[in-house]
């Protein structure tokens, strides 16, 4: 007998601990190296703990729904075992077909991840059914969520408690909506929130992407969109106000060298905060591809610790969902956030007269305590500017 540990990952400093889901494999049943044994939700991703060798599943030490921290014992495999490995899945074939079920929707590996196709047949969710968004058009175990919440919402009497003819269902929070909701709640407790509001007309960015999109794209792979815009807007005003990139650690203000701007994106698990490094060294094509890169990643559930960790400085973009107006919530430590929201024509005076324009409404909260009216209005104004005349951000004025 030759045994092998499979172990919790190391997790970052900014992890204490996470919660073990449902293992895909059982004991006795064979694996092999570097499938997915089981995944650990943790408050930032949902982390894969990878089978470290080819062999038999002989002892589970944690079962899922438990908590676990960093590099503790899960389970044990012997690698010597493989000529017996198939024992078990002749066993498993003379099981009642109510067991069989998460296995055989399991063999549909070219349709569904493992953990994607046990959730889909407790719920008795056919995969092929499932638009999937993986590699080759897989069902992630994101996609098999999500289609289990559509279908809750098609039929909540199934799967509610009906009180009357009123339906309700009770669930518990994941980690990563208890840990954001955690730290929205400390940040309006701990921070002095104010925002400062502010219009820009939209048109010359309009008129830029539209002159030079298909050309863009072409070029370098990736659609021109404007979110690299606000960030470049962004970045070239907390260059002029540092204070909007600082932060506050005790007594002491902590001014960043350095641009690293957090993307509010929306994910099947809810919201996450995936940070683009260096955002002031990097061009508008390479802005682009890692927010589209970070969009995959949020649905498909890969995007790392690291990804998510720091920042200095966020963006929200409400607007992709319609939002006209908010006031976001800074992420400690950071000191400031932008909120983006829809571009809409409106009625404005020029020159004194009435004409027709895009309009979108910027809105800037920050923590007072560390940041005065005058340098965060200052900063709105100068993205704003920014992006009325994006000549500004060649020339670096």
């Amino acid at each position: 007998m030759s045994i092998v540990e499979v172990k919790v990952p190391q997790f970052s400093e900014s992890v204490s601990e996470g919660t073990l889901l449902e293992w895909n494999k059982q004991v006795g049943e064979a694996v092999s190296q570097d499938e997915t044994l089981i995944e650990i939700e943790t408050d930032k991703v949902i982390m894969e703990v990878p089978c470290p060798a080819d062999g038999v599943l002989v002892e589970i030490i944690v079962q899922g729904g438990e908590n676990v921290e960093s590099e503790q014992l899960l389970a044990k495999i012997d690698t010597a075992a493989k000529a017996t490995a198939a024992e078990p899945a002749a066993a498993a074939e003379s099981a009642p077909a109510a067991a069989a079920a998460p296995a055989a929707a399991a063999t549909k590996g070219d349709v569904a991840s493992p953990a994607a196709a046990k959730i889909l047949s407790e719920k008795g969710l056919d995969a092929s059914a499932v638009s999937g968004t993986g590699k080759d058009g897989r069902v992630t175990k994101a996609d098999a969520q999500a289609a289990q919440a559509t279908a809750a919402t098609a039929a909540p009497v199934q799967i509610g408690q009906a009180l009357d003819g009123r339906p309700e269902q009770r669930v518990p929070m994941t980690r990563l909506r208890a840990r954001v909701a955690e730290r929205l709640l400390q940040s309006q407790q701990e921070n002095a929130i104010l925002t400062t509001f502010n219009e820009v007309n939209m048109k010359p960015v309009m008129d830029l992407r539209a002159k030079f999109k298909e050309q863009f794209e072409k070029e370098h792979g990736v659609r021109l969109g404007f979110m690299s815009f606000f960030i470049k807007a962004a970045v070239a005003a907390l260059k002029k106000y540092p204070l909007l990139n600082a932060s506050i650690d005790g007594n002491d203000i902590v001014y960043h060298g350095y641009f690293d701007i957090g993307i509010a994106v929306s994910s099947p698990r809810g919201l996450v905060v995936p940070i683009l490094r260096n955002a002031d060294q990097l061009s508008l094509a390479e802005i682009e591809k890692t927010i589209a890169e970070f969009g995959a990643k949020a649905r498909e559930g890969r995007l790392s610790i690291e990804e998510l960790t720091g920042g200095t400085f966020s963006i929200s973009n409400g607007g992709v969902f319609g939002s006209m107006m908010s006031t976001p919530i800074i992420n400690p430590p950071q000191s400031a956030i932008l909120g983006v929201h829809a571009t809409k024509e409106r009625p404005v005076v020029e020159n004194g007269e009435i004409v027709i324009r895009p309009m979108n409404y910027l809105a800037l909260s920050y923590d007072h305590r560390l940041i005065d009216g005058r340098d965060a209005v200052l900063g709105l104004v100068a993205m704003k500017e920014a992006l009325e005349e994006p000549a500004r951000l060649l020339l670096d004025l």
